[in-house]
């Protein structure tokens, strides 16, 4: 008797990769009852995402590496390298143990992208390797192209260039140098976040397949380009419209609020889990807010709080709470502009919810995304100079809820989601993609 397939999942334990992958991986072992998949993350990232699985996935700790009592010393990405220091020997030694719990060699391997080593671990166990790239495909092209681009433009060469655009890259023409993510061609390219993410764009290519929680038809000359770098590169989202959405408590009372509110009249406000705006721009938005009248969520942790007007608090024509379940909120007909990092899952629920956004970028992939919103897809601006001030984000505001360019993102949301969710019916691009990912992740097939 043939032995069931057994599939390894290691997720990146930091801002919001693991749940997308869970996601998707739920949706698989769904799919493939017989298969046993062993999902790898940190204890405190396992614990936030693990409210309802498969009963045939299986969730592992793996060390955050942070040793005992070390003294944070304030650097960029500290716990990230920390974590991915130690990160290759704990996986290894979570995958043997899971092997010898399970009884069932190991089939195939699935991990986040950020996992250049996962390549290794997969030669080594003869075994596929398929990384999932949690970002949009804008971004996953940059860091394809990085050592072109550092031949084109050389290293740290750019001033003066900042707005020259990337005609030579299928589907970029429109991104600037400065849309890209740090460092590919400036910021510290030889940090460790830095040369991660460039042995990332080294070694994908080398991959079984690609994945992505996106849809072909969004950019349809980045995904032929890089079909043809890729072994296999499939989009097989948005997951949001594939897969059904696990009720979350709404603690604070959005939606009942947004049940009172006039449709398409509020704004919601989320900046991210991780990304923390400098308190003079909490300020400025605080003041367009309160000037403009228009009514608001702002989803602002407890510790940024204080940094507000105490007389805007009191006076605030909307609700602040420190969270709010943005898929639902996003969904409301009374939410008419999304105020955001520029994150690649807020597009994609925003797509959802058919709601344009204004894009206060900060790093990462941020500002590659907010080109693409505004001179692609032309479904939200981003705010002038890339900071948020009182008189821009009035600007932005006018624009988007008053001006004729707003109704025409409106339209243009209409369209991109009619044909996302053409894209994952029955006989879409997204559901192909994802029956043929089905093939390679359950199917008992050694390299």
């Amino acid at each position: 008797m043939a032995q069931q397939p057994h599939v390894v999942v290691l997720a990146f334990p930091f801002s919001t990769h693991a749940a997308p992958l869970l996601t998707i991986i739920n949706r698989i072992a769904s799919a493939s009852p017989t298969t046993l998949f062993s999902f790898f993350s940190t204890q405190q990232s396992n614990n936030s995402i693990f409210s309802i699985s498969q009963p045939n996935i299986k969730a592992y700790n793996v060390p955050d590496g942070v040793p005992e009592g070390y003294v944070f010393l304030g650097k960029p990405q500290e716990e990230i390298e920390l974590f991915m220091r130690g990160a290759p020997q704990s996986f290894r030694k979570g995958v043997e143990m899971a092997v010898e719990e399970s009884g069932r060699k190991l089939s195939c391997l699935v991990t986040d992208s950020f996992f250049w080593f996962a390549k290794e671990m997969a030669l080594e166990n003869g075994v596929p390797w398929l990384p999932f790239h949690t970002a949009g495909d804008a971004s996953l092209s940059s860091h394809v192209y990085t050592d072109l681009l550092r031949e084109t433009y050389g290293v740290g060469g750019i001033v003066g260039r900042e707005d020259e655009t990337l005609n030579f890259i299928p589907g970029l023409s429109n991104v600037r140098i400065r849309d890209l993510p740090e460092g590919i061609v400036f910021g510290k390219l030889e940090s460790f976040f830095s040369v991660m993410l460039h042995k990332m764009g080294q070694v994908l290519p080398q991959a079984t397949a690609v994945f992505i929680n996106s849809f072909e038809e969004l950019d349809p000359d980045i995904t032929t380009d890089l079909k043809s770098t890729f072994k296999q590169y499939l989009n097989v989202g948005p997951l949001i419209l594939t897969t059904p959405r696990p009720s979350v408590p709404d603690s604070h009372g959005c939606l009942a609020w947004l049940d009172k509110q006039k449709p398409a009249t509020v704004t919601y406000i989320s900046i991210g889990s991780v990304a923390t705006p400098p308190p003079n721009e909490l300020v400025a938005l605080a003041e367009a807010l309160e000037t403009s009248q228009v009514p608001f969520i702002w989803s602002l942790r407890d510790e940024l709080k204080v940094h507000l007007p105490s007389e805007f608090i009191d006076k605030a024509n909307g609700l602040i709470v420190p969270w709010a379940p943005q898929i639902d909120v996003l969904a409301h007909g009374a939410v008419e502009v999304f105020i955001t990092h520029g994150g690649w899952n807020s597009i994609v629920e925003s797509i959802a919810g058919g709601v344009p956004m204004i894009f206060r970028p900060f790093f990462g992939d941020h500002r590659v995304n907010g080109r693409m919103v505004e001179d692609v897809w032309e479904i939200g601006v981003i705010v002038e100079s890339g900071v948020l001030t009182k008189d821009g984000k009035m600007s932005g505001l006018d624009l988007v809820l008053a001006q004729e360019k707003g109704k025409k993102m409106r339209e243009n949301l209409r369209d991109i989601k009619q044909v996302a969710q053409r894209s994952v019916g029955a006989k879409g691009t997204s559901t192909e993609n994802f029956n043929n990912l089905l093939d390679l992740v359950c199917t008992q097939n050694y390299a």
